[in-house]
C-alpha cells in the first residue's frame, strides 16, 4: 500500500472518530444497569439453584466485557468528547472491571504505537518470541517461554495474575498521577468487598464473583490474543515497520455471531480500531463497512479463530506462526543450532 493510500485511509477515519453522547450514554445504561441486576439475580437464586446462579453469572461476565470496551475507550479519549469524562468513567469502570485506568491507558498506548515490531515487544501485548529467538535462548528462558504460551496458564491462571498482581500495582517509575489512580481503584475495590461480605456474607460473594471475574478474564485475555496471533499477522524490525501496515495487516477482523459481538463491543473490528483508536467502538462496525480497504483484512471466525493456540513463534524469514513441534524439528538439525538473528 502506497503511503498515498495510507494517508486517504487514515482520512477515511476521520468522520468516524467523533464520540456521540447519545450513543455513549445508551451504551451506559445498556451494559452497566444489566450487570448490577444480573449480579444481584445470581445472588438471589443461590437459594434457589447454584446452577442458575452460575449461569447468570457467565452472562454478567459477558457485559463485564462490554464495561471493559466501554473502559478501553475512555483510556483512548473516545468515548465522551470530554477529556476529563472519559477519566472518571475509565475509573468508576476501572473499579467494576478491576482495572487500574491511567495505567493500563499508558501501556495500551505504548501497545498500538508499536504492535508488531520487533524491535519494540514487551509492553501492554502477550509475549511473543521470533524463531531465531526461541533457538538461541537459555533452557530456562524457553521453559518460561513454552509455560507463559501454554494455554492452561495463560487462559487458566493469565485472570488470576491480571486481576491480583498485575492490575494492583504500580510500574517501577509511575508518575504520581498513575500511581494515585491505582491506589483509589485498589481501596474502592477493598470498600466495596468489605460492604459485601458484610451485607452478604463471604461464600456468596466468592460464588458469584469469582466466576464472572474468571470468565471475562479469559474472554478478555482470549479477545486480546487472537486478534494479534494469526497466521499471516504482520511483525517487521523497527526500520521497515510501518503503522497503517501494523494495523490492517496486524489486526485481525474478528467475525462473532451477532450477540458475541455486542457484548464485545465491536471489538472484532480490530484493524479499524488499531488503524484509529480514536473511533468509538460504536462507530468500529460503520467505518468498516464504509471503508472497502478494510474490508480486505484477514477475517477470522469462531472455528478458525481456534487454530491460534498452536501459533507459538513467529518465524521472520516466512512471515507466519509456527508450533513448538515445527520449530523442534529444526532445532534437531545440527546445523541450524544456533541461528543468528544477523
Amino acid at each position: 500500500m502506497s503511503k498515498q493510500k495510507q494517508l486517504e485511509l487514515k482520512k477515511n477515519m476521520k468522520p468516524f472518530e467523533k464520540a456521540n453522547s447519545k450513543s455513549s450514554i445508551k451504551q451506559l445504561f445498556n451494559t452497566i444497569p444489566p450487570f448490577f441486576l444480573l449480579w444481584f439475580l445470581s445472588y438471589q437464586s443461590l437459594s434457589i439453584s447454584i446452577w442458575l446462579s452460575l449461569a447468570l453469572s457467565f452472562v454478567a461476565a459477558g457485559l463485564i466485557v462490554r464495561m471493559f470496551i466501554i473502559f478501553h475507550d475512555c483510556a483512548h479519549q473516545s468515548f465522551f468528547k470530554n477529556p476529563k469524562a472519559n477519566r472518571i468513567l475509565g475509573t468508576i469502570t476501572g473499579i467494576i472491571t478491576h482495572f487500574a485506568f491511567e495505567k493500563w491507558k499508558r501501556s495500551h498506548a505504548i501497545h498500538h504505537a508499536t504492535s508488531g515490531n520487533l524491535d519494540k515487544r514487551g509492553t501492554g501485548d502477550i509475549w511473543t518470541m521470533t524463531v531465531n529467538e526461541y533457538i538461541n535462548a537459555s533452557f530456562w528462558t524457553r521453559l518460561s517461554y513454552r509455560l507463559y504460551r501454554n494455554p492452561v496458564v495463560m487462559f487458566g491462571l493469565g485472570p488470576i495474575f491480571l486481576f491480583c498482581v498485575e492490575n494492583r500495582f504500580n510500574r517501577k517509575g509511575a508518575k504520581r498521577k498513575e500511581r494515585m489512580n491505582t491506589y483509589f481503584i485498589n481501596v474502592s475495590i477493598v470498600l466495596i468487598y468489605a460492604l459485601l461480605i458484610w451485607t452478604i456474607g463471604w461464600q456468596a460473594l466468592l460464588m458469584i464473583q469469582l466466576p464472572i471475574l474468571f470468565v471475562s478474564g479469559v474472554l478478555g485475555i482470549w479477545l486480546f490474543y487472537v486478534q494479534h496471533q494469526f497466521e499471516d499477522s504482520y511483525f517487521e524490525n523497527e526500520d521497515e515497520w510501518d503503522y497503517v501496515k501494523a494495523a490492517v495487516d496486524g489486526s485481525s477482523y474478528y467475525k462473532l455471531p451477532k450477540i458475541m459481538q455486542w457484548l464485545t463491543g465491536n471489538i472484532g473490528f480490530h484493524h479499524v480500531h488499531h488503524l484509529s483508536p480514536r473511533v468509538p467502538n460504536y462507530h468500529l462496525e460503520k467505518a468498516h463497512e464504509s471503508t472497502p480497504p478494510l474490508q480486505k483484512a484477514t477475517t477470522i471466525t469462531l472455528a478458525s479463530s481456534l487454530e491460534s493456540i498452536r501459533f507459538r513463534l513467529y518465524d521472520e524469514k516466512n512471515k507466519t506462526f509456527v508450533s513448538f513441534r515445527e520449530v523442534k524439528k529444526l532445532m534437531e538439525k545440527p546445523s541450524l543450532q544456533p541461528i543468528s538473528d544477523k
